[in-house]
C-alpha cells in the first residue's frame, strides 16, 4: 500500500533539522518502509509498506526519528485513498475568486469533538476562514497565511487535537506522487 507521513515541526526556523537525505536513510536501513520518497524539506514522505496498522507505523517512525534526533516529532500517516479524498473534496477549490497560494490543508490526529467545534466557531478569523472535514480542516488565508489569527497553534487549542500543515501546492505534488 502507498501512504504519506506528514511530520510536523521539522526543519521551521532551524529547529528539528532534518535533512530528508537522511531521513531517507534512516527509514530505508530500518526496513520498515519500501520504495521512499521525500517532497521538500517541511517532512513529507511518501512511502510503500506491507504494514497496514497505521498507528503502530507512526510509532515505528517517530520511535526511529526520535532515536537517531533525540527530539520528539509528531508523525500523521495517511493512505492513498484517505488523500485521494481530502485533496478531491476541497470546498474551497469552487471558488473562482480564491488564490491558490492561499489555500492549505491542515491535518490533525483525530476527529475534534463537537463541543470543541463549537467553541472554535466562536472566534472571528475574518476574513480568513475554514471548513473541518473529520480529521482534516481545508483553510483560506484572504490575506496570506502568515499574517493570520488562524494558526495551527489555535487550531490545536481549541480543538484539543494536534496538526499539520500544507499549502496547496505541496499538498497537489503530493497527490501526483502518490498517483505515480
Amino acid at each position: 500500500m502507498r501512504y504519506i507521513a506528514l511530520l510536523r515541526g521539522i526543519n521551521v526556523g532551524g529547529h528539528k533539522k532534518i535533512l530528508m537525505k537522511d531521513l531517507r536513510d534512516l527509514l530505508e536501513k530500518s526496513k520498515l518502509l519500501n520504495n521512499i520518497e521525500t517532497y521538500i524539506q517541511s517532512g513529507n514522505i511518501i512511502f510503500e509498506s506491507k504494514k497496514s496498522d497505521i498507528e503502530n507505523l507512526q510509532k515505528e517512525i517517530h520511535t526511529y526519528i526520535y532515536n537517531k534526533y533525540h527530539f520528539e516529532v509528531s508523525v500523521q500517516i495517511y493512505n492513498k485513498e484517505e488523500w485521494d479524498y481530502f485533496f478531491k473534496n476541497n470546498p474551497f477549490l469552487e471558488e473562482n475568486e480564491l488564490h491558490i497560494n492561499r489555500l492549505y490543508g491542515t491535518f490533525m490526529d483525530k476527529c475534534p469533538s463537537e463541543q470543541n467545534i463549537t467553541l472554535l466557531e466562536k472566534v472571528d478569523f475574518s476574513p480568513d476562514t475554514y471548513q473541518i472535514d473529520n480529521n482534516l480542516i481545508y483553510t483560506y488565508y484572504a490575506n496570506g497565511a502568515g499574517r493570520s489569527k488562524m494558526t495551527n497553534t489555535v487550531f490545536e487549542k481549541k480543538l484539543e487535537v494536534s496538526s499539520t500543515s500544507r499549502n496547496w501546492k505541496t499538498i497537489s505534488k503530493i497527490q501526483e506522487l502518490l498517483s505515480n
